[in-house]
């Protein structure tokens, strides 16, 4: 493993990060009115803000491992995991309704395609590591 690679990959965390930190936080702060305007109840409301408390508990978790990012292959597997099966369930989603709007399809892509992408990278680093 490449000092530099290590550098790269550390950089690449730390900026997909920001997704669910800021998403994560904006939900549990304003909850369902960050994306959906009119009424909603106070389950959905409830539920809205849960859910985005454990995305911003996601990007912390990953941000933990962002220092000694070759040390971290079993939490950054799992966490990596958490989020494709959540993406899956988005995929089944956009099958059994149809296209959601473009941010959920960003999410989509973060979640089916950029975090795997991440984790084979993490893998990559941690093997060469000494």
């Amino acid at each position: 493993m490449s000092i530099l690679e290590k550098r790269a990959l550390q950089l690449a965390v730390g900026i997909a990060c920001l997704v669910p930190i800021l998403a994560g936080g904006a939900g549990m702060l304003q909850g369902p009115g960050t994306l959906y305007q009119g009424m909603i109840g106070l389950d959905l409301d409830s539920h809205f803000r849960y859910l985005s408390g454990l995305l911003l508990g996601i990007g912390l978790g990953f941000v933990s491992t962002i220092p000694r990012i070759e040390t971290h292959s079993q939490c950054f597997t799992l966490l990596a995991g958490i989020v494709v099966v959540g993406g899956l369930g988005r995929l089944l989603a956009l099958i059994a309704t149809g296209a959601p709007s473009t941010a959920m399809k960003l999410a989509l892509v973060m979640e089916l395609i950029v975090t795997p992408a991440l984790a084979l990278w993490q893998r990559r680093v941690a093997r060469g590591a000494p």
